[in-house]
């Protein structure tokens, strides 16, 4: 009896020694840098950047075969971290981008043509009579854009329209894509004043079925001190568009804009974006401290 426990003991240590051996020289070894960004990544795993996964992108990253700017999520502040850990100088990056709806067609401002019964689908609105409402160009209120998106950063206001939280908006896209009125568009996150309507018509036109609506008046563009917005054409009519590298929200095209088709954000908006930045940064900090210790 005690001949077989010495023999089985012996037989699991010989195992033993064996496959340390074994795991020492087959070891795959994981290249530091990547166990360093994945230490920093938001941890997501969205998808977003094309890869399976926050490792994935990891060690895409590491090899070279893709741009850190493409996470999302970790924005401008994850791109500066990496550019450390992999020796590299900062250059020009993408600033974080969210969804801002170019549209404020609410329930009250625009008016409609028939009540909608039917598939909660935005598309499949569109394809009975052109929608609901009478203006063409605004948004059909039924929530396509929130359906896709992947952390539940577009809610609904009082007004029926789409509301996107800006904590949890990483700008990955798929609510542009989605919608099938083109009224969703990736803006960086600093720029403040937005042309809230995309509406072509001419303006006794557009305002006839929205308060809201841009009438082409061209107050914006003839009193922008830096020149950075102008009425242009667009499809089978024209509609005002900001340049974003030259606006610098300063406020006075919102000021003129008669019926407040461009809006300014609020300042509490504002502040939730000055806060995310920090909150960012700090659990950049934080995440760099505990992995010292």
């Amino acid at each position: 009896m005690l001949a077989a426990v010495i023999g089985l003991a012996g037989m699991g240590a010989a195992f033993g020694v064996i496959l340390g051996i074994a795991s020492k020289k087959f070891a795959v070894e994981v290249d530091p840098k990547v166990d360093a960004i994945m230490q920093i990544v938001p941890g997501a795993n969205c998808g977003a950047c094309g890869q399976p996964g926050c490792g994935g992108y990891a060690e895409a990253v590491v090899a070279g075969t893709v741009d850190p700017r493409c996470c999302a999520p970790g924005g401008a502040l994850l791109y500066e971290r990496i550019a450390a850990i992999m020796g590299t100088e900062v250059s020009d990056y993408e600033e974080r981008q969210v969804a801002q709806l170019l549209c404020q067609g609410g329930i009250g401002q625009s008016k409609m043509l028939y009540r909608y019964k039917g598939i909660e689908d935005c598309a499949a609105a569109l394809a009975a009579f052109k929608g609901p409402k009478a203006c063409n160009y605004g948004c059909v209120r039924l929530g396509s854009c929130a359906k896709v998106c992947p952390f539940n950063a577009i809610e609904f206001g009082a007004d029926g329209l789409p509301v996107v939280d800006y904590y949890k908006c990483t700008g990955c896209n798929k609510c542009v894509l989605e919608c099938p009125q083109n009224i969703l568009k990736l803006v960086d996150i600093t720029r403040l004043a937005h042309v809230r309507c995309l509406n072509v018509d001419k303006g006794k036109d557009a305002k006839a079925v929205c308060s809201v609506a841009c009438i082409k008046c061209k107050l914006c563009e003839k009193n922008c001190p830096e020149d950075a917005i102008h009425v242009v054409p667009s499809g089978s009519g024209t509609v005002a568009i900001i340049d974003y590298a030259k606006c610098t929200n300063c406020g006075i095209c919102v000021t003129k804009c008669p019926t407040k088709a461009i809006d300014m954000i609020s300042p509490i908006a504002e502040k939730v974006i000055l806060q995310m930045k920090d909150h960012v940064d700090e659990d950049l900090q934080r995440s760099e401290s505990s992995k010292s210790k």
